[in-house]
């Protein structure tokens, strides 16, 4: 079974999903990778697992930094798997880019590098938003680029982890990762 449930944050209405027992995605609305696969069982009943998201999305979204994260279930390839689980470990309140990301799974590989590209593209199909934060990596040189639920969602939530936007610049279209 699948269930929906709609969270008003005060950047826009956030949409969770879950197998039941673990959220299994996070989407502002409107995102460009939202994943709407089959039709969802039960639209806005609350699970326990949304309330655990909706307790950390409370917390989160007051400018605190949450201290559990909800049971999550994530699903997608080897190597999206791996970019994913490098974003959980990046700390509230900073930032990486997608050459960092692509250095670190090259390191772990014994490979001499890897395609920054190929890492913005598995960032961008995280399936969790916000818990999963895919807003604190950036570009080269701080450039904010590449964010599903729009660049200024992405700002947002820097700003809301107080960062200094001041080094963090959007780049003109069609400038790489």
């Amino acid at each position: 079974m699948k269930y929906i449930y709609n969270y008003k944050s005060p950047l826009g209405k956030i949409i969770l999903s879950s197998n039941g027992t673990q959220l299994t995605g996070l989407w502002f609305e409107h995102h460009k990778h939202f994943n709407n696969e089959g039709i969802f069982i039960e639209k806005n009943r609350i699970l326990p697992v949304f309330e655990q998201t909706i307790k950390w999305l409370n917390i989160y979204f007051s400018g605190e930094k949450p201290d559990f994260m909800p049971e999550i279930q994530l699903t997608g390839t080897a190597f999206q798997m791996e970019v994913w689980d490098i974003l959980q470990k990046i700390p509230y309140g900073e930032v990486v880019t997608y050459g960092d990301v692509a250095a670190e799974i090259a390191r772990k590989r014994n490979l001499k590098k890897m395609s920054a590209q190929a890492v913005g593209g598995a960032v961008g199909h995280n399936p969790i938003s916000i818990i999963i934060p895919c807003h604190r990596v950036v570009g080269a040189s701080g450039s904010l680029t590449g964010y599903g639920g729009g660049i200024d969602k992405k700002i947002a939530l820097l700003e809301l982890e107080k960062l200094d936007m001041k080094k963090f610049f959007v780049p003109k279209k069609g400038t790489a990762l």
